[in-house]
């Protein structure tokens, strides 16, 4: 059952049964935790906000949410220069954007509650060698391969590389991505599948629906990368060779 968007109902409940309401708050400056009994109303009031204009960004966020379940890029009908750019422009903008928000989340989580729940120590050490790890693959990808990607699929001749091909740089994007595989395993773990205790507070509950969309998007992006985008690349530029051979 969805809480009522209404300035009766409370921004915790409201953050309770859909934890993705959290980023509207925060946008807003509004306390949905300590303050979290506090009506839409009052909260709004305290923040100087309209809960007119935060009601119309929480339906926005619901629908949004609503629409991107079960929606998946066909990766496979676009070019390669095209699900690059895809890759940057929706992954990659949404991690720089993500990253920074847990990251205070998960070090707020485990500074107040890690004394009941040691494991959220744990989960915060994962989360910052995540962080630090997918900070510097992005950069590799959107300053050496994807340029190379680009170049591939525009030539007529085989281009020369200073690392030698594609196989080098694709093989460490490879295994980087197994580290981040990795990580998303250890919070499955660390969470118990993100399922929240009962005593959890509702920014411990808005991190966990936020590793759990980190993992859902990290999914679609790796897969994009490794089973598409990389495979069809180095296909391309072995036809190149064959061409120049031939």
């Amino acid at each position: 059952m969805t809480a009522t968007l209404s300035p009766e109902t409370t921004v915790g409940q409201m953050v309770r049964q859909r934890p993705a309401r959290s980023r509207v708050f925060e946008t807003f400056k509004i306390d949905y935790c300590c303050g979290g009994k506090l009506s839409l109303a009052e909260a709004c009031d305290k923040a100087q906000v309209d809960p007119r204009q935060v009601i119309e960004q929480l339906r926005l966020a619901d629908q949004r949410q609503d629409a991107t379940q079960g929606a998946y890029t066909d990766a496979d009908a676009m070019g390669l220069s095209e699900l690059a750019d895809h890759s940057e422009q929706t992954h990659h903008v949404y991690l720089r954007s993500e990253l920074p928000r847990l990251d205070q989340m998960t070090h707020k989580v485990a500074s107040v509650h890690g004394d009941a729940e040691p494991r959220l120590h744990q989960l915060r050490q994962t989360f910052e060698a995540l962080r630090d790890e997918l900070t510097s693959h992005m950069l590799k990808e959107e300053r050496i391969l994807f340029p190379m990607i680009r170049q591939i699929e525009r030539s007529q001749a085989l281009p020369a590389f200073h690392c030698g091909s594609l196989a080098n740089p694709v093989a460490q994007m490879e295994h980087e991505h197994d580290v981040a595989g990795n990580a998303l395993e250890q919070f499955r773990a660390l969470t118990d599948d993100y399922a929240a205790p009962d005593w959890a507070c509702n920014t411990y509950r808005a991190m966990l629906d936020g590793l759990a969309t980190l993992e859902a998007d990290l999914h679609q992006h790796i897969h994009k990368e490794n089973n598409v985008l990389f495979p069809r690349a180095m296909e391309r530029e072995q036809a190149l060779a064959g061409k120049d051979g031939g």
